[in-house]
């Protein structure tokens, strides 16, 4: 048995918006690092922790987490699209399991993931089906949101049922750092943003993503240029964030909640969410070792953008 983690920042902005020459080199020598890191480690599994931006997952049904058991990529911002290489049998193994661990579970036998899931993907091996892959859901974007100590336990359960495993496990996070987009809220939307949040957003048309899409390429131009209206980021939280990750100290986020979480950070900071389950996933193994770490707030991008890389110790 042999786990590790990859945990970084997606952004549906990377090939959109222009940071400057030394900040776009900063990201690319992180992610060139982390593909050295998983390329080395050459997993034989993935599971993805990763949120969802009202694209798959709608408040017509809208879960805490979910496991699929066969997904496909809807394929937004120019992301890959088509099928995931989900081992249907196994992803319905880990599910039984996590819910006799006593967490309370939703899943799906037709799962659609968008730029959330599959940027890291792409990013570290270059196709959706180069590696078999379990999407594990966790709502980041759909207030209310349950405490963040059942998304521990989550990753915890789901490290627990890989104990036994003679596979090489990798348990990729997708999301955060802080940041908030410009994504409708259900308490205040429009009628016509409450029946998109609802499901009318589901297999959007063509001309109908291209111009959601615009909207929030324009939004970060103009963030970046300091004219938008939307919350900043938070430096000082994501680092506070990133030391309690390399620390080990998950219990901590338990304490964390929802609201202050949205306050200080951004609606969009609940994607962290995804790194607390893969690194409680990593550490019921027992300890682990973050062996990279870079951070930078970057504003073209409307994230903290973060990449960290951790391996077991036990």
């Amino acid at each position: 048995m042999t786990v590790a983690v990859l945990a970084m920042s997606h952004s549906p902005l990377l090939e959109f918006t222009d940071p400057p020459p030394e900040v776009k080199e900063s990201v690319e020598v992180a992610f060139d690092t982390a593909r050295s890191f998983v390329s080395e480690y050459n997993p034989d599994l993935v599971v993805n922790f990763a949120p969802d931006h009202y694209n798959g997952f709608f408040y017509d049904i809208m879960p805490p987490f979910c496991i699929g058991f066969q997904a496909d990529s809807v394929g937004d911002y120019g992301s890959q699209a088509g099928p995931l290489d989900v081992p249907a049998d196994l992803a319905r193994e880990l599910a039984e399991f996590v819910l006799g661990k006593g967490v309370d579970l939703t899943i799906s036998l037709r799962m659609e993931v968008d730029h959330g899931a599959v940027q890291p993907i792409e990013l570290m091996f270059g196709d959706l089906a180069a590696r078999p892959l379990i999407p594990v859901f966790v709502n980041s974007a759909a207030p209310p949101f349950c405490p963040v100590s059942r998304i521990r336990r989550l990753g915890e359960a789901v490290g627990q049922f890989f104990g036994n495993s003679d596979k090489r496990v990798l348990f990729i996070a997708s999301g955060g750092l802080s940041h908030d987009p410009p994504i409708p809220q259900i308490a205040t939307a429009t009628a016509e943003q409450r029946a998109l949040l609802l499901g009318g957003g589901r297999h959007l048309t063509g001309e109908a993503r291209d111009a959601r899409q615009r909207r929030i390429i324009d939004a970060a131009r103009s963030f970046a240029a300091g004219t938008a209206e939307f919350q900043d980021l938070a430096p000082e939280w994501d680092e506070t964030f990133l030391d309690i990750i390399e620390r080990g100290e998950l219990s901590t986020f338990d304490g964390w909640e929802p609201a202050w979480m949205t306050q200080i950070a951004g609606n969009s900071s609940h994607e962290v969410r995804t790194w607390i389950a893969a690194y409680s996933a990593l550490a019921a193994h027992g300890e682990y070792e973050v062996t990279y770490r870079y951070y930078r707030p970057i504003r073209e991008y409307i994230a903290g953008f973060a990449v960290t890389t951790a391996v077991s110790l036990g």
